[in-house]
């Protein structure tokens, strides 16, 4: 598996719209070969009826059910044998299928061509701030989580504020410089997942992708929920609408990303580099008047202690402070949407976020420390401090206003870096296939909607509170953090090299760093919610592990093998109707139900006939005198084809049928039972309501039966 991620990363990105369709092994094609060589078909493959490539010969179109009035070219000839559907073929044929579509790419935009995908990538000026909108944003709450701590054991504990933040900051720095290594050593992107699943074994990497799943649904919560906060600490007007309003901005972010991440990022471009502008002048402002004083601590108000303060209490407010880190891995996760060269540009932006962030954290922490602020449960410490820093004039509205925005849109990181995720676990068999698809605007819609309908879930039933979320938080994050170093330094005993020994050193310093927090907040945080974390890490490895078992299942039975050598019978070598891979071993029976004779059992027994396949018409009767009248008008018809009637006392109609097909095939498994079913098309959907729609019953109740083909043969009713 790994050499095939290199071999995909020296090719360039992997995330492409075609990954959808992976290419068959070597094995395979071989066996592919064999059996096309064994292949009896009844015609040449180049004798059709009619020419496969329309408008080849220069006609023009004719108008069409997509294009009543005007005539509409639904494809172009790329090249001999290719067609290109152009946007018109995309288009429903009804009307409401086309009302729906025009509503979604009001919302969405209109699709883009899957050559498009290269120029929806980000340049780092736009990277930046789309990627680090999560890890910049969380200085607005976590060192209000590491206070909020310390200050249990009374406003004497708070001087410890500052030395814990120096240690915060040596992590940050360590982590941040181990994660630089990463991304060139795997310039393919999906950092902690693979880097963990290549080198310690897939139930890390499974682990590893556990943790960071977990940390993005918390990523989206905790952000809106101290985006809200943010509002409401300005509007206290606002505060019984946070829910509501939590959820009406994830639906607003949902819809954002679905417009791609080109055009995502440019429109969170903004509020990001407006925080960081307005944060700096707070920063300035503060300092200078600090500075005014001498830079001499204004006594903070007295507290009481509701507890003692011990070593628990301190590795809790070290752990809660970690929360400023979250967020930090997004860019080795997401390399691929960088512009050429990706790597490069990758380790660029997170040398920039790294700094950005240290400078940020310790700035605020220094500064609440100077001015005396503690933690207020109706009113934010950033807040606090504008006020204090912006006493007069519109700085603290705008403070409030880009803390909103930017908590507000921080989640846009989780939305980025969460489908991409679910894309390579998709690929290796570990997540449902559907999260390897693009949706029209390249993006991976799949994924972003299961993002935000979790998020929602999440915050709702957390009432939106910042500080129920944040105990849950630090665990999943610190646990992909730490499997991400601990297989580096395994990447790097491997690779012996220049530099070795130095890359190796700093991996191991992060690792261990991020081993010591996953440790002390799993402990410290435990009964405060961190145990949801425990529990649901080894669950999600556990579901991830089954879906891969059941994707390796399914590889193995449709995977092509060779066929044995000698002659290929009718029957077939496998000796059952669904081991047939020869057209020569396939034999027919087909099988047309008929409740009455009518113009659509006709035309279904006349199709069936036309196959020149063994044909046998079935009736269900409800009683012996309509089984008798039934073939009394069989006989009248002519009495073409063979008819077995099935007398059914208790007027069931699909179950006898199905048993009735079960039964045949059990008696001979190497037919193929090809039902042909009667099926009248109504026009108007209020009118399906008048019919019992047996159709759709029958082929449900025999779609579970092995060795049955059920097709049907429409009926059009034009009013």
């Amino acid at each position: 598996m790994g050499a095939d991620r290199d071999d995909a990363a020296e090719q360039g990105t992997v995330v492409t719209p075609s990954a959808e369709f992976p290419p068959l092994d070597d094995a395979e094609r071989v066996a592919l070969g064999r059996i096309g060589a064994r292949w009896h078909g009844p015609r040449r493959a180049d004798d059709l009826p009619v020419d496969p490539t329309p408008g080849r010969r220069g006609g023009r179109p004719l108008p069409t059910r997509f294009g009543r009035l005007t005539p509409i070219d639904m494809f172009t000839v790329a090249q001999p044998d290719e067609l290109v559907a152009t946007g018109a073929a995309h288009l429903p044929g009804n009307r409401f299928g086309r009302a729906v579509t025009r509503i979604r790419r009001t919302l969405v935009g209109p699709p883009l061509a899957s050559s498009s995908v290269l120029y929806e990538r980000m340049r780092k000026l736009v990277a930046l701030p789309v990627l680090s909108s999560d890890l910049l944003s969380s200085v607005a709450y976590g060192p209000e989580a590491m206070l909020a701590v310390l200050v249990l054991a009374g406003s004497g504990a708070l001087g410890l504020a500052l030395p814990l933040a120096a240690l915060l900051v040596v992590l940050m720095v360590a982590v941040g410089l181990s994660y630089r290594q990463t991304i060139p050593a795997y310039p393919h992107g999906a950092g902690s997942y693979i880097v963990a699943g290549d080198n310690l074994g897939r139930t890390p990497g499974l682990a590893a992708a556990a943790g960071l799943m977990l940390d993005y649904v918390l990523t989206v919560s905790v952000s809106v929920a101290a985006g809200v906060h943010a509002v409401t600490s300005a509007l206290p007007g606002l505060t019984a609408w946070t829910v509501p309003l939590g959820v009406l901005v994830i639906g607003v972010l949902l819809a954002g990303n679905l417009r791609g991440v080109r055009t995502a990022g440019n429109i969170f471009v903004l509020p990001t580099y407006a925080f960081v502008v307005v944060v700096v002048a707070v920063l300035a402002v503060g300092y200078a008047k600090a500075a005014g004083r001498g830079f001499a601590p204004v006594p903070p108000p007295a507290v009481p202690a509701a507890e003692g303060l011990g070593l628990l209490l301190v590795l809790r407010a070290f752990s809660s402070g970690a929360v400023s880190m979250t967020g930090i891995e997004a860019v080795s996760n997401a390399v691929p949407a960088f512009r050429p060269t990706e790597w490069r540009n990758a380790r660029t932006t997170l040398g920039w976020m790294v700094a950005m962030l240290v400078a940020l954290f310790a700035g605020l922490v220094g500064l609440i420390h100077l001015d005396g602020l503690v933690p207020r449960p109706d009113e934010t410490l950033l807040s606090q401090l504008g006020r204090v820093t912006f006493p007069s004039g519109p700085g603290y509205a705008i403070l409030q206003a880009t803390t909103a925005l930017i908590l507000l849109l921080a989640a846009n990181t989780a939305f980025n870096d969460f489908p991409r995720l679910l894309f390579f676990m998709a690929r290796d068999g570990h997540a449902p296939r559907r999260f390897l698809h693009m949706g029209d605007r390249l993006a991976f819609s799949n994924g972003l909607v299961a993002l935000a309908l979790t998020a929602a879930v999440v915050f709702v039933a957390f009432g939106g509170h910042t500080e129920r979320l944040i105990p849950l938080y630090a665990v999943g994050v610190f646990l992909a953090f730490t499997l991400s170093q601990t297989g580096m330094v395994v990447h790097w005993r491997r690779r012996p090299g220049p530099g070795r020994r130095r890359r190796l050193a700093v991996n191991a310093v992060g690792a261990t760093l991020s081993g010591l927090v996953l440790v002390t907040a799993a402990v410290a945080k435990f009964t405060e919610g961190a145990w949801v974390v425990v529990i649901a890490v080894p669950l999600l490895v556990l579901l991830f592990r089954r879906i891969h078992r059941h994707y390796a299942t399914l590889h193995r039975a449709l995977a092509l093998h060779p066929p044995p050598p000698g002659p290929s019978g009718p029957a077939g070598p496998a000796g059952f109707a669904e081991g047939e891979e020869l057209p020569q071993q396939v034999r027919h029976l087909v099988i047309v139900p008929v409740a009455r004779l009518n113009r659509a059992s006709l035309r279904a027994l006349a199709y069936a006939t036309s196959l020149g396949r063994p044909t046998l018409a079935v009736h269900i009767a409800p009683e012996e005198a309509e089984a008798d009248r039934f073939r009394e008008q069989w006989r009248a018809w002519g009495d073409h084809l063979r008819l077995e009637t099935i007398v059914s006392p208790y007027r069931s109609v699909i179950g006898p049928l199905a048993h009735y097909l079960e039964a045949l095939h059990s008696s001979r498994p190497e037919l193929t039972l090809t039902v042909i079913v009667p099926e009248v098309v109504l026009r108007r959907r209020r009118h399906r309501l008048l019919h019992s729609r047996a159709e759709q019953r029958l082929r449900a109740a025999l779609r579970t039966l092995p060795g049955v083909v059920v097709t049907s043969v429409p009926v059009h009713v034009s009013h």
